[in-house]
């Protein structure tokens, strides 16, 4: 047998015994347990950064919502013209409202309509915007003193009255909204939006992103509204010295 020949047959060899070992001929998965950690994602931002953003902003937005206690109608919606929202601490982050003592808009647990996830990151959301927004819709509904309305309702009623997300902030619109939700049944206290945002900032080869996620509650009656809002900051870099040399004990990340 001739040494090249030999040598290809020893490769052969070599490559059916180690495949497997190696994952160079095909990909493999397993199931990972609950306390195993997400996945951080090396080119983009994954479970390990959304699921911490929307557990901490939606936990601070209804933290700061006090539980409903005065009975409201939709159908008397417009006598809630002159009062409060149920938003204690709106103040705090808003301007041109003055804090007093909070109007209740519903018997029990108000009706909360998601309306979606604005993306105006550097990345593209991919499959996580449909998940983002069933987390966050989740844990609404999962709250004593909330309940989120269907999306297929939403989606029905933006259909019927042909308005997009962003309309709904004039009264006009929002009361035409709200008469859709209401004939199927859903009358509706607040609207919630959520937008996603990216900061970044490059440094040679390594570069550092900023997400935020915010979620906006507006008062459906009066249009006032409170904001909250989580950030996690994430580094990237071509190798994994990157970490140690931009974050490490010098702070080098000054310059």
């Amino acid at each position: 047998m001739n040494k090249p020949h030999r040598f290809r047959s020893l490769s052969m060899i070599f490559l059916l015994a180690c495949g497997p070992l190696i994952g160079c001929a095909s990909q493999y998965g397993h199931i990972l347990a609950k306390q195993d950690k997400d996945l951080v994602g090396s080119h983009a931002a994954g479970a390990a950064t959304w699921n911490p953003l929307v557990d901490a902003s939606v936990a601070q937005l209804l933290g700061r919502c006090p539980p409903a206690v005065q009975p409201a109608g939709f159908q008397n919606a417009s006598t809630f013209a002159g009062s409060s929202p149920s938003l204690e601490g709106a103040a705090f982050n808003t301007a041109g409202l003055t804090p007093s003592s909070p109007a209740a808009l519903a018997n029990g647990p108000a009706s909360v309509c998601f309306i979606g996830i604005e993306n105006k990151s550097a990345e593209d959301l991919g499959d996580f915007k449909d998940q983002l927004y069933q987390r966050i819709d989740t844990q609404i509904n999962s709250a004593e003193t909330f309940r989120a309305i269907s999306r297929r309702m939403v989606d029905a009623a933006l259909l019927e009255t042909r308005l997009r997300p962003d309309a709904l902030f004039l009264p006009a619109n929002r009361a035409a909204f709200a008469a859709a939700l209401g004939r199927q049944g859903a009358p509706v206290d607040y609207l919630l939006y959520a937008t996603v945002t990216t900061g970044t900032t490059d440094r040679n080869k390594s570069s550092q992103r900023d997400y935020e996620l915010t979620l906006e509650m507006v008062n459906m009656h009066t249009g006032e509204f409170l904001k909250e809002s989580a950030k996690i900051r994430k580094g990237y870099s071509k190798n994994r010295a990157g970490k140690w040399w931009n974050y490490g004990w010098f702070d080098q990340a000054d310059g």
